[in-house]
Order: structure tokens, then sequence, then C-alpha cells
């Protein structure tokens, strides 16, 4: 690729960059291209200041020397990380701030340029640091250009991903902690030091993770590519899903064409103040708006008109920003204020215009780009919904070799001076050679800390044998016995007092298990360990004197026991501690054999801890094998960075170096962290022959190699990659070479090699002849990996994955290769299958798990005739890879790393290397990202977590985000379930500093993780839902009643029993005609009994006060309010007497009541509009209500609500005249209008419904018979007054059927929770009504209480039923809290019963128990039944009945027993044909109390007629019926009532307008909200609603704002797995956001509302891609 750039080409490129470019990139960008052609930024002795179209260059100015050694100072500052980016960019705009005039691009306020600066004098330093700062462990530079093609491949689909919505103080936290670098203090942990700020911060421990560290360096051939790759970059962004100019990349503000990220931040802080709004519940209801539209809504939402599908293509409603034809500046389309939103209708036809609508068009336009071609779509008639299953295509490459055929390696040479084991090696070299050097250790400055010679090592050795053999416990027995397993505790500084435990160890015949040092109680993955250890049963642990006083301590100075550990005695190994052998005394030296030698630890993928076991025989042979492999010979010195107490570390330079007497330099991890070119120094000075490094080692040496002048490395003959199987190694083994091939290394020397925990080393390249040609690379193509076979590929440059080999098979060992499923049958040549080995050389079990052992250790390789290759076990090494013509071994992966996702193979190690090529890198940490797959619908998907940079901006990391997203598509070819960004620090880590993997992935399932930026994406993974549901060409409802017969259903139609019984007051048509009567016949009679808060009695009235009361309120009204007759009357008062003599006033005076619930004082602005509203839709002539009341409606804070002004005339009630009224109002016809019922429903529509005498006094009539009430009954009532059920119950049915009613107000329970249940006990009530809301007030209010209640005396024993008033499906694991919790109390579990009603009609079912009564007592019927449907029937309009507890079961509560007089049909809500009993459909209802119509301001009819006045299309087409708007169906069950008659259970599912139809089927949101609540415990309520065919998911935070970003991937995960759905939206907001109604019932249209409109101040939106 050309890196000049012509200075014509150089100002066109900026230019179009200052258009194309989005602002965040636009200072690195500039200043990269203003450069000259060698790279140089211009000259040193001037500065440029970059215009903002960068196409002038202004006038250089001079900068003066000291101010130039001043700002290569601050960059030498910053790059040590002695200075956070911020402080640098600050000090350095004021030095340089007097130089040049203030252009567009420098803030005016400060002075200060928006952009990323970087000073001329160091630019080519800072130049340095930018490319050196790629992870080279995971670079290859073919491999970043295809990173850098395939995001410009996403050129073509434009499309503007929406960024997710963050709450303005989730930011600032964010910020505010943004200059606290990451934690450093720790010495074993792997953040990096200053000099590697952009690149290594804890790059250790990758072998485990995965994706957990990273090494590597810039080449210098990189170096120059900066040009060149930030103009790839540039011409990648133009165009890409994330970065167009559409929307400025996110934040859906429209102004893209600002040159600097300072705007964009503004630009950010401003949407976000947007944000920050009042609460929801302000726009609870629109005045006359939504009322005209009342009619209209119902018919859309009722009839469904087909809303927009989103999964076509369709290239219209673009909202992006049009570019003109030519290349000049772009035009902005008139958009409305919120930028790009264009005006939206709602699915109810109300136009929209707001950010979150914008948004939500963005997303729906970025899914109607499918990814993939449609489904075959046909119709599967049965509701089994069968996943997807991805049928095998033809055209996938498949293996086509011969079968593979083992591999030998070469013999195990016999050399005469081998010794017979490890101990006999060190006894001879420490009697014959004592003062021969066995280990130098260093401190953090590179000086020699320790020196142990062979003859001190095994003095040392023995000791610690002498001591272990002999130590005796409290009770005087050995404290170790031989065979016994004990813990090594060593710090990663200390190599010789480990070596000495270790040797001490083996010579008392005790089994070492050497394992990390436990920093603190709760570290990542120390549980397992502690799990690993007592499985073991280890119960001592050896450690130094150092190490021991570091440990954590209890207050009395001794060592917890740490989380999951068994009680260890620890015991210190420093000479002082130890008594000194008798001169006499020698260990027992045996030859190798069978026994355990040592156990090595291995994590594996689900963070679980399996110890590997050793033999003696195969430590020697092993250590043999290594030292003919390596051709070792005594006496050499090798220098050691890796951890000496597992792998390479151990194998190398603790036994294979002692068995050759060989000389040990060991650099520790807190000398590399200081100084990470140490290990070089130390060749140098040593001479050293051989080395063993990790990559991240190389490419931290490269990073710093320019300060070192006096390098040689001609010394090494062999240096050992322990990484080298890692498929991303071979980028920093070249880089390595390329810098250090001056400095005397040479190319032969680089020896990668490849080992696992269970095979030991499994292979090593061995050192070449002096100038031998290394071997050839294996260059594969990336699709042929996924699909198992190797596929060489020299065109297709996007996709390819660069191998190195590993050298060959080791000594004595025999290899083959295996395929990964079902039986070790041997793999084809051109095949990727595991690596296993045969050898004496490898581990032989996990201690203690004979099932896995025989799995891992005990494999059999067969052919494909199914012949054993050989008689010798083989054991499996972990390593995915194959074995090459020539006997060399590549390795592609390991099994660990594998992730299958949609029969395609992943490794996740890849997937890492694709992230790291994306730039710009500075947003994240390198090397502190992981890579796992989680199982979501029955396929694996593949999740990225990262640790973000804490000064980056939300766009900055939002456009890495889905740059990434869009590289791994392009590479890969594989979709990214969630990609997760942390704040820095915050990943769980191993003891070495890198990622803990598994935790990792423990903390994302469970909700824990807390991460700062979330973006999933599963519409583009989730490949395999069940197909769409399509409907039936429309079968006439005839055909289904015929079907219906055939099949032997019954027509789905039941009935209360019949209103025949005639009694006293049955001969009154009307109410007010009741109570005169009960006036003169029982005056002294109390109705009703109010409660306050304490229980007391507040006030309580009789039938004759009622009437007395009454008559004044008539006689005020006509005297004072000049009414006519029918006129109507506002009722605003409290719960209480007050509205009940208000509304008999009326009906005395010949009015029309309408009662409505007051405004709340201290909620004035939200609850006065409502009553204003229906106020004036009710066209109510006056308005009644208390002084407290009349004041606050005409008070400063209302009129700020509502216009004060246009009240009709207030009149207060608190003193009522002396005078009756002279003549009481008998309505002339009983079908005249007696009251009006306003209520908001669940979809948040306010309906009046109009109730005439006749229906008035037939639905208190029915409610007398059912609930069996005469004047000896008591009955506590605990609900609202205003509408529906608790109007009747609480202002009718007393005087109608003459029991006493004891009021509790709803209001009172929020004081005082226990009040209702207070009430029942003392007044030893038998009949109890409550509402949800209530009933909920009490399970969560009294739940820890009851034994304190129950101490106090109160008796719910007495109570035979309580209950529920609801227009709802019955909620029945509140029901079931409820009676379970109150069960110690006395309450009957069968006590607890539901009933329903709705808008045609106040009450259709109602159940009241008779406990313990039997039939010819009067009792009212069986217990409500439970039934179990299925979930995905429901689904389809069909109710199958399933076992409790079956998979996707429902529990359904029945609604009540239908009342007398009641008939009820289940109906088709389309075609209206009647239904069978397996179906869902319409609850139609006939009943002399059905109310008459809706009362409409506007006089709409259409409306009325088809509620009110319905009949069915076929059948009985005579009958008129109520349409309720919920679906249910009807059951005959087994039961039969006190009339012999079988039972009919009538189930509500839920109402019609909220049902939701998606993918072609109807889905109830309470069963997914359900869903979601269960996901995780901060989650409190939950809501959802459709917008455009899109899911959106609102939940309820009850914890800190931190975890809100934690329950996006949870509850898109939940509702995928239960519902087969993708969530579109997660909206998390605060605890009492989503508005509920006084019966505790959701309005999720109002939410939706609020939420389209911006108001409900989210803490995080995140929009599911």
């Amino acid at each position: 690729m050309n890196l000049t750039v012509s200075e014509g080409h150089r100002a066109a490129l900026l230019q179009h960059l200052s258009c194309e470019v989005p602002t965040l990139f636009c200072g690195s960008f500039r200043e990269d291209l203003t450069g000259t052609k060698d790279g140089q930024r211009g000259s040193a002795n001037t500065f440029k200041a970059p215009d903002d179209g960068g196409m002038a260059d202004r006038d250089p100015v001079p900068i003066p020397v000291e101010v130039r050694a001043k700002l290569a100072e601050l960059e030498l500052e910053l790059s040590e990380g002695d200075i956070t980016q911020k402080g640098y960019e600050k000090k350095r705009s004021k030095l340089i701030g007097a130089y040049f005039s203030q252009g567009p691009g420098v803030d005016p306020s400060t002075g200060q340029e928006r952009r990323m600066p970087t000073t001329p004098s160091s630019s080519s330093r800072y130049r340095r640091r930018l490319s050196g700062s790629r992870d080279e462990r995971y670079r290859s530079d073919v491999h970043t250009e295809a990173v850098q093609a395939a995001l410009a491949k996403h050129r073509e689909r434009k499309m503007a991903v929406p960024m997710p919505s963050k709450r303005r103080s989730l930011v600032v936290q964010n910020s505010m902690e943004a200059y606290t670098p990451p934690d450093t203090s720790s010495g074993s942990e792997g953040e990096g030091h200053g000099d590697e700020e952009e690149e290594g911060e804890g790059v250790d421990g990758e072998e485990e993770d995965g994706g957990g560290g990273g090494g590597g360096g810039g080449t210098s051939s990189s170096l120059e590519g900066g040009i060149s790759m930030e103009h790839w970059i540039s011409r990648a962004i133009h165009g890409t899903s994330s970065t167009t100019n559409t929307t400025s990349s996110t934040s859906s503000s429209s102004s893209t064409r600002s040159g600097s990220s300072g705007v964009a931040r503004a630009r950010l802080a401003e949407v976000l103040a947007q944000h920050v709004h009042i609460s929801a519940h302000q726009h609870h209801l629109r005045l006359h708006h939504q009322h005209h539209q009342h009619h209209q809504r119902h018919k859309a939402e009722n009839h469904s008109a087909p809303q927009p599908d989103v999964t076509g293509y369709t290239n219209n409603d673009r909202i992006q920003t049009e570019k003109t034809p030519s290349d000049g500046p772009l035009v902005q389309r008139q958009t409305p204020k919120y930028g790009n939103a264009e005006l939206m209708e709602t699915g109810d036809g109300v136009p929209v215009s707001s950010r979150v609508s914008a948004k939500i068009q963005q997303l729906v336009n970025t899914l109607k780009r499918p990814k993939r071609p449609p489904l075959r779509e046909f119709f599967v008639d049965d509701f089994e919904e069968l996943l997807e299953v991805q049928q095998p295509d033809p055209n996938l490459p498949k293996a086509e070799g011969s079968q593979m055929v083992a591999v030998q390696g070469e013999e195990l040479g016999v050399v005469t001076n081998w010794p017979p084991c490890l101990e006999a090696a060190l006894q001879r070299w420490g009697t014959i050679s004592p003062k021969a050097p066995c280990l130098t250790t260093m401190d953090t400055n590179g000086k020699p800390l320790c020196q142990l010679t062979y003859g001190k090592l095994w003095t040392r050795s023995v000791r610690v044998a002498y001591n272990l053999m002999h130590k005796l416990g409290t009770k005087q027995e050995a404290v170790v016995r031989p065979g016994d397993r004990v813990a090594l505790v060593f710090p990663n500084n200390d190599p010789a007092s480990f070596m000495a435990a270790f040797y001490g160890c083996l010579l008392a015949n005790v089994v070492p298990v050497p394992i990390e040092v436990p920093l603190t109680r709760k570290d990542a993955g120390s549980q397992q360990i502690g799990f690993l250890l007592g499985s073991c049963g280890v119960s001592a642990a050896l450690t130094s004197d150092a190490c021991h006083k570091g440990l954590p301590k209890s207050p009395t100075g001794e060592i917890p026991q740490f989380k999951g550990w068994p009680k260890l005695l620890w015991i210190v190994t420093d000479s002082k501690h130890l008594s000194k052998p008798p001169r006499d005394w020698f260990p027992d030296v045996k030859d190798a054999n069978q026994e355990t030698a040592y156990i090595e630890y291995k994590t594996c993928k689900d963070g679980g801890v399996l110890g590997v076991t050793v033999t003696r025989v195969a430590m020697l042979s092993h250590c043999q094998a290594i030292t003919q492999a390596c051709t070792y010979t005594e006496a050499e010195t090798i220098v050691n960075v890796l951890d000496f107490k597992k792998d390479v570390g151990l194998w190398h330079a603790v036994l294979t170096s002692v068995m050759n007497m060989m000389h040990v330099i060991s650099v520790p991890y807190a000398l590399m962290k200081v100084n990470p070119l140490s290990w070089i120094q130390k060749v140098c000075q040593f001479k050293a022959k051989v080395a063993c490094v990790k990559s991240r080692d190389m490419h931290w040496a490269l990073v710093a190699h320019r300060d070192q002048r006096d390098i040689n490395l001609s010394s090494l003959r062999m240096l050992v990659v322990a990484d080298g199987a890692n498929p991303w190694s071979i980028s920093s083994c070249d880089a390595f070479l390329n810098v250090f091939q001056t400095k005397g290394l040479k190319s032969e020397v680089i020896c990668p090699c490849a080992s696992s925990p269970e095979a030991l080393t499994v292979a090593i390249r061995r050192p070449l002849g002096e100038g031998s040609t290394p071997p050839a690379r294996g260059i594969l193509s990336m699709q042929g990996l996924s699909h198992g076979v190797i596929r060489v590929d020299s065109e297709e440059k996007l996709s390819v994955l660069t191998l190195q080999d590993v050298g060959h098979v080791m000594p004595g060992a025999e290899m083959c290769v295996v395929k990964l499923d079902g039986v070790p049958q041997l793999c084809q040549t051109d095949e990727i299958g595991e690596l296993c080995v045969c050898t004496a050389a490898t581990g032989t079990s996990y201690y203690g798990l004979t099932g896995m052992t025989k799995n891992s250790f005990e494999v059999v390789p067969v052919t494909n005739s199914g012949i054993p290759v050989s008689e010798f076990p083989f054991t499996r090494t972990g390593l995915l890879g194959f074995i090459s013509a020539s006997g060399l071994i590549y390795v592609a992966g390991k099994m660990e790393g594998l992730m299958v996702v949609g029969r395609r193979h992943h490794n996740a190690d890849d997937i890492v290397a694709t992230a790291l090529a994306v730039e710009p890198m500075k947003f994240v940490y390198r090397g502190r990202i992981a890579v796992f797959s989680i199982e979501v619908l029955h396929d694996e998907r593949i999740v990225v977590v990262a640790e973000q940079r804490p000064d980056s901006t939300e766009e900055d990391s939002f456009q890495w985000m889905s740059r990434v997203l869009q590289a791994i598509d392009g590479i890969h070819q594989v979709g990214v379930y969630c990609l997760a960004l942390v704040p820095s620090n915050t990943l769980p880590k191993t003891p070495l500093g890198g990622i803990h993997l598994s935790e990792t992935k423990q903390l994302f399932l469970e909700g824990a993780l807390h991460p700062c930026n979330v973006l999933m994406c599963p519409h583009t993974c989730v490949t395999n839902l069940p197909k769409p549901r399509q409907k039936q060409p429309e079968i006439g409802p005839a055909s289904v009643m015929v079907g219906n017969l055939v099949s032997g259903k019954r027509i789905a139609q039941a009935s209360g029993r019949d209103l025949t019984q005639v009694e006293d007051n049955d001969q009154f048509l009307f109410l007010s005609e009741v109570l005169q009567w009960r006036a003169q016949s029982t005056p002294e009679h109390i109705l009703y009994t109010l409660l306050n808060s304490r229980g007391a009695t507040a006030s309580s009235v009789t039938c004759l006060q009622l009437h007395k009361r009454a008559e004044k309120t008539a006689a005020m009204l006509a005297e004072r309010g000049h009414l006519q007759d029918g006129d109507h009357i506002a009722l605003v008062y409290p719960p209480g007497i007050d509205l009940i003599v208000a509304f008999y006033g009326c009906l005395y005076a010949g009015c029309v009541p309408v009662t409505v619930r007051p405004p709340h004082p201290q909620n004035i602005s939200t609850t006065l509009p409502t009553v204003k509203m229906i106020v004036e839709v009710s066209r109510s002539a006056c308005v009644m209500t208390t002084q407290v009341i009349s004041k606050l409606l005409r008070s400063k804070e209302a009129s700020a609500a509502v216009d004060v002004r246009t009240w009709p005339p207030i009149l207060d009630t608190d003193e009522l005249p002396k005078k009756k009224a002279p003549v009481l109002f008998k309505p002339s016809n009983p079908d005249m209008l007696a009251y009006l019922d306003f209520s908001v429903s669940t979809t948040g529509m306010l309906a009046g419904v109009k109730m005439s005498h006749t229906a008035t006094s037939a639905f208190c009539r029915s409610i007398k018979l059912q609930c069996e009430l005469y004047p000896s009954r008591e009955v506590a009532i605990c609900l609202d007054p205003y509408c529906g059920l608790g109007f009747v119950l609480w202002c009718l049915c007393s005087v109608y059927s003459g029991h006493q009613s004891i009021l509790i107000p709803p209001s009172e329970l929020e004081v005082n929770p226990s009040l209702w249940l207070w009430a029942v006990s003392h007044h030893k009530v038998r009949d109890t009504f409550c509402s949800y809301s209530v009933m909920e007030l009490c399970t969560k209010g009294l739940g820890v209480q009851t034994d304190a209640l129950k101490a106090r005396g109160l008796d719910l024993s007495r109570v035979r039923t309580c209950v529920v008033v609801a227009e709802e499906r019955p909620r029945t694991s509140l029901t079931q809290s409820f009676s379970k919790l109150f069960k110690d109390l006395g309450l009957h579990h069968r006590a607890v019963s539901t009933s329903f009603g709705c808008r045609v009609n106040l009450a259709v079912c109602l159940q009241l128990h008779r406990l313990g009564q039997s039939a010819n007592q009067g009792t009212s019927g069986p217990d409500p039944t439970t039934v179990f449907v299925d979930m995905r029937a429901l689904r389809h309009d069909r109710v199958r009945l399933v076992e409790r507890g079956s998979p996707h079961s429902l529990p359904l509560m029945e609604s009540g027993k239908i009342l007398p007089g009641v008939r009820i049909i289940i109906a088709n809500p389309e075609t209206k044909g009647p239904m069978g009993e397996s179906h869902l459909g319409e609850i139609w209802v006939q009943s002399g109390h059905n109310a008459s119509g809706y009362f409409s301001v506007y006089g709409d009819e259409a409306l009325h007629s088809d509620h009110f006045n319905s009949r069915l299309s076929f059948g009985d087409t005579q009958t008129v019926w109520a349409r309720t708007g919920y679906l249910g169906f009807l059951r005959r069950t087994e039961l039969t009532d006190a009339s012999g008659e079988r039972h009919d259970a009538l189930y509500v599912v839920g109402a019609l307008e909220e049902a939701m139809e998606l993918r072609g089927m109807r889905y109830h949101p309470i069963d997914i909200e359900t869903s979601v609540i269960r996901t995780h415990k901060s989650i409190t309520e939950c809501a959802v609603f459709t917008w455009t065919n899109l899911l959106v998911v609102v939940v309820e935070l009850d914890g800190s704002e931190h975890e809100a970003l934690d329950l996006v991937p949870l509850v898109t995960n939940a509702v995928l797995e239960e519902h087969y759905l993708i969530v579109g939206v997660v909206v998390v907001v605060d605890v009492g956001v989503i508005p509920i109604n006084s019966r505790g019932e959701k309005q999720r249209m109002h939410l939706r509302d609020g939420f389209l409109a911006d108001q409900l101040d989210p803490i995080y939106v995140a929009y599911n891609m």
C-alpha cells in the first residue's frame, strides 16, 4: 500500500473526512493525515493549528526551545503513566496556547484544543506508542487489514444503530471515576506499568483465559503503517452502520458537521439533559385529545389494524440526513425539534415526534435489512412450536483427505548418566558440585536477591523433608504421613523457597500441590482451589516466612479459613523455623516409580479446578524428553520469566534444570512490570543459552527496547515461547525477530512449544541448525476452520489465520488427531481435531475423578473400521490442530476456547484477536477482553466483555463496540450476541493478572458484572426461532361450530342461577325508595361504620341518619345549585360516609351523581387534571365536595395544573341546611340514568358507563343473592369507592340488602398496613372484599410480622371468604402467597377467591365460599379451581390443559362464580362466531345489570352499538350481548353446586386491547412480565408493550443505578428462552415509574405514551440490534 499522500489529495481527503467522519475521530485522523511524507507531523520548530476543515494551513508559529523541552517532558510523563490523559491535555494546552491564534478548532472559553493533542517535537515517539500498542499476541498485519476491509464492506449497508440512552447521573458517575487508573497495588496482578499506558494492563495468565491477556508489540513495518491504517479506518467508517452521519452516530441529535469532539460532548450533554424530565404520571390522561380518540383507539386496537412489518426489506422512511450529489456541504432535511425524528404515528394514529421514537425507527430501519435469506414460510397448524433447526448445507466444505496415521516421535535415547530419579540428581549435584549455581533470583531493581547453589538446595530440601517426616501434632501423632498431599503456597518472587519445599516433599515421599497465594478471602477462583485442596485431602500448607506474614489475618493473628478451603496447618519452611536433622539422617532416595510425584492444578472452562496427578516415572520421563528435545547440557544458563509453579516454567526451570545441573536466572513478574527489558538484559549479562518466555514478554520488550543500546542476544541458542500454540503468538515472534535480529538474535532460535496440563509438553520446535530455513506457515481459511476443515487460502485475504508450527512430536511419544465429537476416531488429513499423545511422560489422572480421568487419560483412538491405533491408551491434550505431511504440528486453538454457534466452530482467541484489530483502541484496555459463549435458546451465543478506559466517552465506546460487531461479522461470519464494556479494573483476575474467564461468565449470568455499556444483537444472532404463525384463510364461524360438534367439543356458554326470589325490598324499583323504606322500618339499624388509621370508629350512620342527611343534601342542591332534573353532579369526596350521603342526596334531588377520586394534595399537578377531565367529560353542572377539597380545587397549586376559572359551581357540604327538601324526586321511568361510572381502564382509556335504575337494582339483587347478604351480616370493605364493584359495594349494597358495611379506606393502609386485617379480626367479620393492591401491601408490609401480630391476638379464623375485586386475570401467585403467609393467623387456605368485572358489566363473576357449611345451609358453590394450560397453545388461541409443573405450563385460577342473572358465551373477536371449549375467545355477557352504554361527549354511536349491542354471526343471532373486551375460556368442571348442577368455571386470560400480536401469535403482557421479574432480585416490577412490532420491556430497578445494565442481557435471555421473542428495547426506570391504577392494575398504554414522549427519565434505554 502506498504510504505517501500528495498534498492535493491530502486536502481533498481532509475535506472528505470533515464531512464524512464522525466527530469523535476527527482529531486523531487529521493529525495523522496532516503529517509529511515520512510520517512526521511537520518540523519540530513550528506548530500548525489544524483548522476545522483541515483545508488551509495557518501561518506557522515558532515555539521556543524551552517550551519544546517542556512538551517533550510532558509527553514522556504521559507515556510512562505519571500523568493522566486529561492532565496532559490541560498542561499541554497551557504551554502552546499562546503560540497560535484561536481558530474554530479551539474552545474560546479555555483556549484549549478540543481534540486529541500531539506535540510535533515527539510525534515519532507518539506514533511509536500508538502502533506499539497493538496486542501482538493477537495481531498480524494481514489480520488488521482484514478487519479494516471487513469494516469497509459495511459501507453499502447504511444504517444508523441507535445508541443506548443513559441517565446523566450514570454518565457523571462513570466520568467521576474516570481518572483513577487501573489498580496496580498488588504485586502479582498484571496491570501494565506506565510505559505501556496503551498496551498491556493485566496481560498475564492468558493461557487460562482464552481472551485474557495480551502481548505483542509494534513491528518496524507496522510503525510506518500509521497513515495507511488510519486512512483505511476513515474509509471504513464512512458508511458503516454505527458511524455514518445518519444520526450523528447515535445520539439522535442532528448536526454531524461539528469538527471537534468537544462539540459532540456538548451535544451529548444537551441530549442527556432532554432526558431528565418530570415523573411519568404527568401525562396521566390527555384531556380532550384522548377522549376524541377514544373510539378510534378502541377500533384500532380491538380489530388490530395491520401494523408495519419490520422484517421485510423496504427502502422508504429513511431517517438519514441526505447528501447532495456534489461533494459539497450536507443539506439537512427539515426535521422536527428532536433532530432526526420524522413525524410518525403510533399504532392508534397519534402523531409522535420524539427522540425515543426516532431511535426506535432507527432500530426498525436496521432490522429491515435482513442478514440472511428469509426462511421458507409454511403454515404449521399445530401450536407445538418447532425451533428452526439449521439444515446442513451441501455446499459447505467437507474433509476430503485420506485417514491420518499416528505420528511417532524419535526414540527416547538412553544416556548413561541420566539419574534414576530427580531426587538422586539433586543428591548427586548437591554432594559432588555443591558450589555449582542452581538459581539466581532478582529483586524489583534487577539486582540479584538470592543465589542458590546445588549444595544449599540439597541441604535445605533435606531439612524440609526431615521436618515433614518428624513433625508431630498436638496429640503427638505425625502431621504429615508418606503419600499425603500438602499445599505449596509461595509468591511469584521466591522460587528458591519453592524449590526447597518441592524437593523436600519429594524426599519425604509427600505429594506437593503448588497453588497461588490467596491474597484476599474472596479471590476469583480461590474458592475452587479450596475445593481442590479439600478433595485432595490436603491438611497442611508449606509457605515462606515472608508469605506467611503477608497472608490475611484475623484479629487474633490467625490465618482465617478462606472461603471453600479445608482447615490447614501452615508450616513455614525457612531454615530458622525448622529443626536441623541429625548428622547421620539421610532421606531414602528410591528409583522413580508409579507413585504420585506432584499434583498440578488446572482451571476448566466452567471455572472448576482439577488436580492433574503426575507420577514419579512420568516426571522423570518428561524431563528426559525435554532434555533430549532441547539438547540441554550440564551447567547451561537458562533465563525463566514464566510462573515456576506450573506448566512450562515448572518443567524447565525447576525439574529439568536440576536433572541437568543447569543455572536458572528467575525474572519475577514484579520486575517485568517495572522493567520489561529485564529478561533480555539478564540474557546478555549471563550469556544465557536458553530463555523461557511468553508472547507478552516479547511484546513488552519490543515496547521498551529503544532505550537500550548494548543488547546482544547472540548467546541465545533457544528462545522457548511457552504459548507458541496460541494462533496469535506468531505475530509477536515475527515482530520480536524483526527488531532484535540486528541485536544478534538468530531466526532459528525461536522455538514455540505446545503444552497442556494433562499431556505436559505436547510438542516443541527444535533449535534449527545455522542458516537453515524455518518451516513454512499455514495460511488457512477461517471459513474452513469454522467447519473443522483445513483449506489453504491464498486469495481471500480477509478471513485467514496464519499459523506457525510448534515443532515435532516429543521424543518417545506417539501422536494422532481425533474427531471432536463422539467416538475418538482418527481425523482425515485435512480435518481439524483434538491432538492426543501416547507416552510415559503425561499426567495419569484427575485426582479423585475416575470418570473424567477415563475420558481424558485413557482414550483409545480407532480407525474408520474401528481398529484401535495402539495397544496403549492416549491422553487428550485439549488442543485443536492437525499434523502436516512433514510431521510438523500446528495448533489452531483450544478445546476450552471452542464455541459452537449454529454448527460452526469458533475459537475465543480468534474473536479476541479480531476485536483487538479494530482501531482506534484507545477506548478499551488491551489484554482485558474476555470472550465466552452462553447457551440461549438451544444454541451457543457469543459474549464479548472488555474493560473500558475511564476517559472514553459514551459515543467513543459505543462506536468502538459497533465496529467490533461489524468486524467479527465480516471476518468470522458470526454474530455477537452481547458486547459489554465494564469500568476499568473491575473484571475478576487470575493470580497473575489475566482475566478469570469463568468467573466473568458467572457474573454475567448472575447479573453482577455491572457493565457501563451494553450492546445486545439478538436480532442478528438468533436464527433458530420457531416459524411465524400464518393465519389460516378465513374459516366461517359455521364451520367452526360444526367442527366443534364433530370433535365432541361443547359450545362455550354458561349462566348463573335465575333472579327469581322476591323479598321485601325487591318490590322497590329505585334505591332511593329502598332507603326511605329502611329509614321507616329499621331506623336505628347501623348501615355503615367508617374506621380511621388506628382502627377506631371514625363515624357510623344508621338508616334514619342516612335518610335525613340525604334529604338535607337534596334541599341544599335545590336551594343553592338551581339544578334541573337529570343534571350531572361530580362528587369529589375522600372515601367515607360523606360520599354515600351525597350520592343519595343526588338521587333524592333527581340528579345523576358521578363519583370522582379527589386530587392528591402532595401530587396535585398529576392528579388534578384527571379530576378536571372527568368533570368536563361527564358535563357536570356542579361539584359537591368537602370544605378542604373545595379550597384545594381553587388553590394556587391547582391553578398551575388546570384552569381553575372554568370549574362549574363548587358546593361544600360540611354545613348542610337545617330544612329538608320539600318533595323527594321519584324517577318516572326505571330505565332513566341512576349514576355514571367513570374509570380509567388498564389500557389507559377514560371510559364512563351509564347505569340505569333497573340495572342498579338488578345488580344489587344479584350480589345479595350470590353473597347471601342480610341485615344481620357484617361485611368489611377495603376498596376504592369511585367506580366498578368497589363503588357498588361501598355505596349501594348495604342500603339494598340491609347488612352493616365496615368501611376501611385503602389509603389508610399506607399509614397502618395491618389496619384491614385488625378490623376483620376485631369485628369478627366473616366476609371481606379487597383489591390486589391491598393484598400486595399486606403481603409485602406484614410478611415478617405475622408472629408479632399473632402474639397481639390477631385472628383470621372466622373469615369464610375474602374476595379480591379486579378487572384482570386472577393473580394466582399473589393470592397463594397471601393465603400461605396468613395461614398461621388462622386464615383458611380456601378463603381467598376472586371476582371479575369490566366496563360493560361491573361484576360478571363473584365467588363466596361457605367453609364448613353443608349444601342445605345454602352453600354458594364449589371452591375455585386452578388449571394449568400450555402457554404455547394459548398463543395460538387454543386451550390445552397440562399437568402441574410441566414445561410451558401456566396456572390460571377461576375468576369466581357467575352471578345470578348473568349469561356468558365465548365468541371469536374477529368473526363474532361462537367458540368451542378448547378455544380462547372474547367473553360476551348478557345480564339485567349490564351498563346501558358509554357516556360519550361526542355521541359516537358506533362504539356504543358494538360494545353493548353485539349479536353472534351464527347460531343464536337474536340475543343481544355486551362485549367485555377480555379474552378467556369456559371449562365445565367435575364439581357440582348446591342444586346438583355441574359447575361451569370462567377463566379470564387478559384484555384483548393489551394482547400483543407478535410473529403471528397472541401474547399476554403479564406472562412476559412474570418471566422478566423472575430474572433478577432487583427487578421489582415490569411492564411490556409493543411499538411498530418491536417488543418494549420496561423494568423498575430497586437497587444501585450501576445494576441497570446487568438487567439488559438477563431480560433479553429470559424472554427468548421462555417466549421465543426477541426484545427490541429494554428500558430501566426507577421504582414507581410504571403507572398503576387504584385497583393495582398496570396502565401499560400510559407507560407507552410516556416512553414515546420521553417523560420516563429512564436510568438506561438499550436498543437491541
